[in-house]
Formats: structure tokens, C-alpha cells, sequence
């Protein structure tokens, strides 16, 4: 049966793990209460009362006290309920005492199932509140496994016993991952379910480049810079438009650091992918001219209803402004915000601006995730043709 030591227990759990006992208590008397029910019939009114300070169990029938009894369990007459005390009157509820000499061992293995299991519930509730706070937050984890045949990569999150999951699209594209290496990953969500508690994370979206930019660039932590947009295409290409408003603060100089190591760490972090820093300016024109960094662009014209652009380039920059399979178009188009089309100087005939050809429509599922190509933010986007070529790729 339930004794002393039990409730000690239950006192040494409040005051080690924080669990508050008359959480306990609660679920106990209900559990050994559908116990009690079980072993003597679901029909019958009872309750399982715990009493801490007293380290005893009690068990309470309930009948209504009826003129002419019908069901046994749940009513009994007015002359027997009489005979237990002569004040009781019909429609009253007579509680009597049951006796535990037989429900002590079910009792028992009751107490010690249920606490174990509202144990494990409270340490995975508490496990997912910690966790929720590093949602949206850069980690180091160590590779634990790697399953070969889904390409789905498992990491232990530090001063945790959850696995962190990363998805083959949320890796970066040809980026090996061998048991035991320590990579930083990006907190994308967390989900709670009856599998328990899952961790998505990623190296592929925009969150992990701002955040990286966030740990390797102080002026940007904070505040003195802002990342107003991010575009990016894993594993080959990122476009970061940088802003500030203190005079004597160059974002693109301070973003790429003496000799080029801040952009250096950033991109080796990003395995070897190429960053285009932009200059943000509140000018579509000169923000959309610098987008397209590091082709040189003549001239760019606007149709504020369609929310077009025409960009003019040298006919020998051309293919450099669209970019392999369009990446920098397209790229500049996510950045800006803008719809771009990008003619050569050669031949331009019309003033008339059509529907172009990069649209930013090409948004894939991380960045419509992270909800930073919303209109809200596209207008946080800039430009590039400031930096060096050797430090904004090719």
C-alpha cells in the first residue's frame, strides 16, 4: 500500500525537479480511482483521497438516498440510510468509507505507473519550453547519425536529450556531414507531437545566414547595421542588403572586415557560396542597379503599377546581370522586390516597359517559411556595386 516514503518521494520531487506535487496528487486520486472502479464495478460512485500530511489513502463510496432503491451501486433506502445516521432525508448523498485491505497491491502498482508517466510528460513539457526559447536561433550541434538512405542528417542540441532533424533540403547543397562534426544549424521550428518532441533545423534558409551574419558581424548584433532583405539560392549564391544610419558607419566596408575576414568566415561557414552585399537605399532605381551587383548597369527605368524595372546593361555585362540560368536576376528580383527585366544596351528600341521576364514569384518553401519576403520587408533591399568584386563573388 501507499506509505510514508511514498509522500517523501513526492516531497523530494517538488524540490529537485520543480514539479509541483499537488499536480500529483491530483492525477493519482483520479487514476487510482478508475483502478478502484475496475476492481469492483464501473457502475459504483467513488473516490480515491489522498492525504499527504497524514501519508494515508482513503476510499469513499457515494449513494442517493431514494424511497425504493433501483440500482444498488448508486442509491440506497431511506430506512438503511437511517440506520447510518437519522437525520438523512431522500434526495441526500450518504458517503461511506470503504475498506483498502484489498485494493493496497493494485493501489500501488497504480501510484508508481502513473507517477513515472506524469513524470516523463512533465520533463518533455518542460524539455519543450526551454527549447521554444531557441526557436529562431542559431545553435552548435554535433552530427549524431546520418541516415543514408533518406540523406536526413540527426544532431545532438547541447544540454539536451532532443535530437535536432535536418531535412536533405535544409542542408546545403553538396555539404558532407560525418558523424561527430560540429555544425552550427538554425532553429526553424519545433513541433510537439505524440512521437514527442521534434527540432527542425536547417543550414539552407535565410534565417541561418542572417543569424551568422548576427554572431560574425558586432555592428550588426547590434542594431548600428540592418539587414533589411536577405535572397538566396543554397549553395551557390546570397544576396544581403545592409543599412545603417550613423554617418561615420560604411556597412558594406564593416561587413566585409580588414582583408576581407568577416565576409571570409561568413561565406566558409556557408560553404564556400558566394555573398553579394547590397547597399540598401530607400531609391528604387539606385537599389535595383545595385541589386544586379556585380554586373554594371547603365541605366533602370520603372512602372510603379505593374512594379517593373527595366534595367540596361553593356551588351558585354549581360550575361552577368542575368547570371547563370538567371540566378542574379532572380535573385535581385527576391531582393528588391521588384519585377526585373534586363535588356542590352544594344537593343533597346522601345521606352515602353513590359512585363519582364525574372519575376519574384520563384520563392521556395524556407523563405515563404520565414516570412521575410513579405511586401513588409521587400522593401528592405540593397545594393552592391560598391564592394569589391573579389569580395561579392563573380
Amino acid at each position: 500500500m501507499i506509505n510514508k516514503d511514498f509522500f517523501q518521494a513526492l516531497e523530494d520531487l517538488e524540490a529537485e525537479k520543480k514539479i509541483d506535487k499537488e499536480t500529483f496528487i491530483s492525477t493519482l486520486e483520479t487514476a487510482l480511482t478508475s483502478a478502484y472502479k475496475k476492481m469492483y464495478g464501473q457502475a459504483k460512485l467513488a473516490m480515491v483521497k489522498l492525504n499527504p500530511e497524514k501519508a494515508t489513502i482513503k476510499i469513499y463510496s457515494y449513494k442517493t438516498v431514494v424511497d425504493e432503491v433501483q440500482d444498488e451501486d448508486k442509491e440506497i433506502s431511506l430506512a438503511e440510510a437511517r440506520l447510518i445516521k437519522k437525520s438523512y432525508k431522500v434526495g441526500d448523498i450518504v458517503q461511506t468509507e470503504e475498506s483498502t485491505k484489498d485494493f493496497g497491491r493494485i493501489a500501488a502498482q497504480t501510484a508508481k505507473q502513473v507517477v513515472m508517466q506524469k513524470l516523463k510528460e512533465l520533463e518533455r513539457q518542460m524539455a519543450l519550453s526551454e527549447l521554444s526559447e531557441k526557436e529562431d536561433e542559431l545553435l552548435t550541434t554535433i552530427v549524431k547519425r546520418v541516415d543514408s538512405a533518406t540523406g536526413t542528417v540527426y544532431v545532438q542540441i547541447s544540454n539536451s536529450h532532443t535530437e535536432g532533424v535536418m531535412l536533405p533540403n535544409d542542408q546545403i547543397p553538396g555539404e558532407k556531414y560525418n558523424v561527430g562534426d560540429r555544425i552550427k544549424v538554425y532553429v526553424k521550428k519545433i513541433k510537439d507531437s505524440f512521437k514527442g518532441t521534434q527540432i527542425q533545423v536547417t543550414r539552407s534558409n535565410i534565417g541561418f545566414v542572417r543569424k551568422i551574419f548576427e554572431l560574425e558581424i558586432p555592428e550588426i548584433s547590434s542594431g548600428d547595421i540592418i539587414i533589411k532583405n536577405i535572397a538566396r539560392d543554397p549553395g551557390n549564391r546570397t544576396k544581403v542588403a545592409v543599412y545603417t544610419e550613423k554617418p561615420n558607419i560604411d556597412p558594406i566596408g564593416t561587413c566585409v572586415g580588414f582583408h576581407g575576414q568577416r565576409i571570409d568566415t561568413i561565406t566558409s561557414e556557408l560553404n564556400g557560396e558566394k555573398i553579394d552585399l547590397i547597399e540598401y537605399s530607400e531609391d528604387p532605381l539606385e537599389y535595383i542597379a545595385k541589386s544586379l551587383s556585380p554586373a554594371k548597369v547603365i541605366s533602370v527605368e520603372t512602372n510603379e503599377s505593374l512594379h517593373s524595372s527595366r534595367v540596361i546593361v553593356p551588351d558585354d555585362k549581360l550575361s552577368l546581370a542575368i547570371g547563370k540560368n538567371g540566378q542574379n536576376v532572380r535573385l535581385a528580383a527576391r531582393l528588391t522586390g521588384w519585377k526585373i527585366e534586363v535588356k542590352p544596351e544594344s537593343s533597346v528600341k522601345s521606352t515602353e516597359i513590359k512585363e519582364p521576364e525574372y519575376e519574384l514569384t520563384e520563392l521556395n518553401d524556407d523563405e515563404a517559411f520565414d516570412g521575410l519576403n513579405d511586401l513588409e520587408e521587400l522593401e528592405e533591399i540593397t545594393p552592391l556595386d560598391e564592394v569589391n568584386d573579389d569580395k561579392t563573388g563573380e
